[in-house]
């Protein structure tokens, strides 16, 4: 086999690697929300080779929001713990996902039509479009609505002040 390909029974592995991800972070979360009481539902799925976790609530309740934060700052944090607890039963790093009450969605689609829009700018006037600062998620969706509409872009700058800058063609 060459390399950068996978064999079916790869494929099957990871598949299977990213669901005992899903189902360690799931017990983790669940452990959270009995010590904080609060209610909610556990989702899981693997999207873009990772596995992703989400908690919903069916009551449209606001205590979930007490998990995101202001601008998602409980949820990042919630997130690096959840894949510390997955590191400490795998012994593998983990780039799972976490949304809490669908914000991280929302936040990709607003995200998403931000990068649309400054694609437009740059191809309307030719000149670079530099974006506030971005969490490596925010970034990773930026980039990928630039690539979408024909452009390319980088990250600039140093954490926490790093952000994205749409070039033109």
């Amino acid at each position: 086999m060459t390399e950068g390909t996978t064999s079916a029974a790869e494929g099957g592995d990871t598949l299977t690697r990213l669901e005992q991800e899903g189902e360690i972070a799931a017990d983790y979360l669940e452990g959270l929300l009995d010590i904080a009481d609060l209610d909610g539902d556990i989702d899981m799925d693997v999207e873009a080779d990772r596995a992703s976790v989400s908690i919903v609530s069916d009551s449209g309740s606001r205590d979930l929001q007490k998990l995101v934060g202001r601008d998602g700052e409980v949820l990042e944090a919630l997130q690096e713990l959840t894949r510390l607890a997955v590191h400490r039963e795998t012994g593998d790093r983990s780039r799972l996902m976490l949304d809490i009450g669908g914000f991280r969605a929302k936040k990709r689609t607003e995200l998403a039509q931000l990068g649309a829009k400054a694609a437009e700018e740059v191809k309307a006037s030719g000149e670079p479009v530099k974006l506030d600062p971005m969490t490596p998620f925010e970034r990773k969706v930026v980039h990928d609505a630039v690539a979408a509409a024909g452009l390319r872009s980088e990250s600039e700058g140093e954490e926490p002040q790093r952000f994205v800058v749409v070039l033109p063609a």
